[in-house]
């Protein structure tokens, strides 16, 4: 396999909410408008149709990486691997979060759950498939349910 020196990825809009200060948890309840670039408005059409979509974004406030990280800093779960957690700070901060889609204005979307920044980059909105993306018996860890989401 050969190894890529570099990926280039672009943007295709940007997160706008309230959140201005990085915290762990509390997105629930969150509202968010994500601006799409004009140039793909015409990309959504179709995005109404459906009750979530799947966010992709570039945690570009993330500025190093680690390899074994304690998620949310909790004392109470264990130090885990970077690739065995949802936490910020992997080697390419690629993210992404299932989130309930409350409307379209022609290039912008509103959704409900985003787990961002306000000015996130946005590189990619797909819709969920529960044939793809929905999982039966699923198993984690019991420490999960130890987060504050």
């Amino acid at each position: 396999m050969a190894e890529t020196e570099e990926i280039r990825i672009k943007p295709i809009g940007f997160v706008r909410n309230n959140v201005k200060e990085h915290r762990f948890g509390h997105f629930a309840g969150e509202v968010s408008e994500i601006v799409v670039d004009e140039k793909f408005s015409d990309a959504l059409d179709g995005i109404e149709d459906y009750s979530h979509v799947i966010i992709v974004y570039w945690m570009d406030k993330v500025k190093d990486y680690v390899v074994k990280h304690q998620p949310q800093g909790n004392p109470d779960v264990p130090v885990v691997g970077i690739f065995a957690c949802r936490c910020p700070r992997r080697p390419n901060p690629v993210a992404i979060t299932t989130v309930k889609l409350m409307g379209r204005k022609g290039n912008r979307i509103t959704v409900k759950g985003l787990d961002v920044l306000d000015g996130t980059p946005v590189i990619d909105i797909k819709p969920y498939w529960p044939q793809y993306d929905k999982v039966d018996k699923e198993k984690i860890p019991a420490w999960v349910n130890k987060l504050d989401f």
